[in-house]
Order: C-alpha cells, then structure tokens, then sequence
C-alpha cells in the first residue's frame, strides 16, 4: 500500500462501506458495501467493520479514515451512538482497528459522516471550486456540514448549533419529523413503499407523490436559506439516498432558495456513492493536530 492510498470506511445505520482512495487521482479502488447482519451484536459488527477494511486494503494498512455518524468521540474512536447500532455503544472502535491493523497502521482519523461529506464534494465533486459551501445529506435523517477554505466550520453564529439542521426546529417541531426518510414516505400514505417506490409513483405522474417531494423540497428550502445566507455560501450540495430523486426535488428546493441573494450553486451529488469515502480519506491523509 502506498503512501498515496488510504483505506477508507464509511458505518452507516445498516451497512459499512469501504474503499481504498487513491490521494493523487481522487479515485475509490475495490469499493464494497456489506449490509450489517439483522439482529448483530458488538462482536459481529466490530468483524464486519474490520473485515471491510482488510478487505479493500490490497496488503498493509498504514492510514485508515472513517467516517461515522454522531454522536461519537471522533478525537478518541469511541462510538456514542444511542440511536443506532447501539451494541457498538461504548465501543473503542478505534483500538478494535489499531489491534487489527498493527503494526503498520501509522494514521487512524475518524469525521463525521455529512461533513466527510462535504469533505468529499468539496475536495473531488460537486463543491469542488468553492470557498464556502454547505452540504445536505437526506436519508434517515438530515445531515448537514459547512466548509470554508477546506475547513469545516460547526461553531460561531453563521452556522446551527454544532453545523447540524437536524438539531433546528421547523414550524414548532423537530426538523427531522418534516425532512426524513419516514417523513416522505408517510406524507405519501402507505407505509409498505420506500423512497424509491414514491419516487416512481411520481414520474409515473401521481400528484400525491409529486406533491409529497415538492412539499419535502420546499420545507427544506426554507430551513436552509437563512443559513446560507448567514454563512455567506457560495454553494448548496445535496447527497443522500433521497438525493437520487433529484430530479424531483431540485424544482421546489431552487424555488424555495429563490430568495437567497447573490443566489448560491444548488447541485446534487456527483460522488453519491463515494463522497463519503473521498472525504474520510482526505481528512485521514492531513497532517495531526497540534495544540
């Protein structure tokens, strides 16, 4: 393994991702996604994490970036997930990949997963170019990340709390009971359909469904303009699973950042798959903090 490959991973709610990211072309070799076994305990999933990560890595492992949703101690590698994959609760995930990568792992980096992201748009995708750009990621839930001059920025008055949407409220109520996976599928009515089901309704002409994504499109809109005019944003990138009916929210979600002035870049993804991976990996190849 080369000192221009990171191996990359990116733990989401039901799978791991992982790839080995070449730095000098910005390309993910070997990528794989390995759903979490149903019912899989601290040991089980800590082997499937692993496992992707050897998996990938083609020989030694000297850096590895991992990206992982909050809330976790990302300086430390200890997960404080409450909210998913809860048997890793506790778990030093960190010294689980150390031990298993000894002795040539040098660089072990864990981020957030919107802000690797970002990270990754940013560094290879859609944001590449911009000084001040946000990222939305629109699955589960909604993720979001701010990043000026290659930074990301989660304090200060320009930002929500923490740099997340998901801890602002929308109308007297939690963001996420708008702007989420249950949310569009509930405004639909069927619980038996995913996104992509509704999605097809819709281009298949249903107005219920045509209806649910603008009305999703439009509250997100809304919860985001104030924020990108206060953080001065340049540009607007949207990932995620629901990100692939792009085609049905970008209508309402340009007409609801209308009124943002000078009028931002509003474009989806183009790394949906990898961005994540791409980020991570930048974020584990930069030089350790001092201080």
């Amino acid at each position: 393994m080369t000192s221009q490959t990171v191996v990359a991973l990116d733990i989401g709610g039901t799978h791991v991702s992982a790839g080995r990211v070449e730095l000098a072309s910005a390309t993910v070799e070997e990528r794989l996604r390995l759903p979490f076994l149903e019912e899989a305990e601290r040991d089980e999933l800590v082997e499937q994490i692993v496992g992707a990560a050897a998996a990938v890595a083609n020989g030694a492992v000297s850096r590895i970036g991992v990206a992982v949703p909050g809330p976790f101690d990302y300086d430390r590698g200890v997960s404080l997930l409450d909210h998913k994959l809860l048997p890793l609760h506790g778990v030093d995930l960190g010294r689980e990949l150390r031990e298993a990568f000894a002795p040539v792992l040098a660089t072990l980096a864990f981020v957030n997963d919107a802000d690797a992201f970002l990270l990754g748009e940013w560094w290879a995708g859609a944001a590449r170019g911009h000084r001040r750009a946000v990222g939305i990621t629109l699955g589960t839930g909604l993720g979001s990340a701010f990043l000026a001059d290659g930074q990301i920025v989660d304090t200060g008055p320009d930002v929500p709390p923490e740099g997340s949407l998901h801890l602002v409220s929308y109308r007297g109520a939690g963001v996420e009971e708008t702007i989420s996976r249950q949310a569009l599928v509930a405004a639909y009515g069927d619980p038996r359909l995913d996104v992509s089901d509704v999605a097809t309704l819709a281009r298949r002409g249903d107005h219920r469904a045509r209806d649910g994504f603008e009305a999703f499109a439009t509250a997100l809109g809304e919860v985001l303009a104030p924020w990108l005019v206060s953080f001065d944003a340049t540009c607007v990138v949207v990932g995620g699973s629901i990100a692939r009916a792009w085609d049905l929210l970008a209508p309402g979600l340009r007409v609801a950042l209308a009124v943002v002035e000078p009028p931002p870049a509003i474009v989806c993804s183009t790394r949906i798959d990898e961005a994540a991976l791409l980020g991570a990996a930048w974020h584990a190849s930069l030089p350790p903090r001092t201080g």
